[in-house]
């Protein structure tokens, strides 16, 4: 059964947090805050391409210590978002690794090596007091060894770019996405008729989320289309959640009905 408008439900997402990235989300945070009381979930990197240690930084641990009193999730996000594996061997590994992404920090690692990062980021979440749900792999690109791995840890979900995890079952939950290639011109354009594409696709969908990357903030086009898209989809009497507050969400639900 299609869920009302007043219970269909907006999740914005920020990807790649970090003290490097700051400066360019801060803008539409700062944005995003003048419209109200919209949660948003920060994908926090623990060291962000090696070079930005959140131990080092105690500004802005306070500013993310700050946006979870304010009702925000943090979740992990990698641990340093960069992949620093053993040179590809096969094509699709080539492509993968090299020309879909240089970042798919844990799309080769074993369950032994995924544990021991995991563990890691979780312990940088422990030693600043910030609650922790969800992982998220960079790329969203997980090995068999991380899938196994996110079984044996006390976390609640995962995702992808069109569903999210329950886990540590990793039960699939319709979630769908718009998400940008923002690095050049003719990727920004071809990013705005898609995503307008699949907007009017989803329209009736219980859930659409909203990712954001930080290059998407360099580019006026592109944070333009970001804020307008929210503010519309707000109109239309969407909620804006968290992504652990949906998912609690669904299980109430499925409850109910059970």
């Amino acid at each position: 059964m299609v869920e009302s408008a007043e219970r269909r439900a907006l999740l914005l997402v920020l990807h790649d947090v970090a003290p490097s990235t700051w400066a360019d989300y801060r803008p539409f945070v700062e944005a995003v805050d003048q419209l109200g009381d919209v949660p948003m979930t920060w994908l926090v990197v623990p060291d962000f391409h090696r070079r930005n240690a959140l131990g080092e930084h105690a500004d802005f641990r306070r500013l993310l210590s700050e946006r979870v009193r304010r009702g925000d999730e943090l979740a992990l996000h990698g641990y340093f978002h960069d992949d620093d594996g053993p040179a590809p061997t096969t094509p699709r590994d080539w492509f993968m690794r090299r020309i879909y992404t240089h970042e798919g920090e844990f799309f080769q690692l074993s369950r032994e090596a995924a544990l021991a990062r995991l563990h890691a980021g979780i312990e940088v979440f422990r030693q600043f007091d910030w609650p922790l749900h969800g992982f998220v792999a960079p790329a969203w690109l997980m090995s068999d060894g991380t899938r196994q791995a996110l079984r044996e840890l006390p976390l609640r979900y995962t995702s992808d770019p069109q569903h999210i995890y329950r886990l540590p079952e990793f039960a699939a939950i319709d979630a769908p996405g718009l998400v940008w290639s923002a690095r050049s011109a003719w990727r920004r354009g071809l990013s705005k008729i898609v995503s307008d594409q699949r907007e009017q696709r989803w329209h009736q969908a219980p859930v659409i989320r909203l990712g954001l990357h930080p290059v998407d903030m360099r580019h006026p086009f592109a944070r333009n289309y970001w804020l307008q898209t929210l503010k519309r989809l707000l109109a239309e009497g969407r909620v804006p959640m968290t992504k652990i507050d949906w998912l609690a969400q669904q299980r109430e639900q499925l409850e109910r009905v059970a």
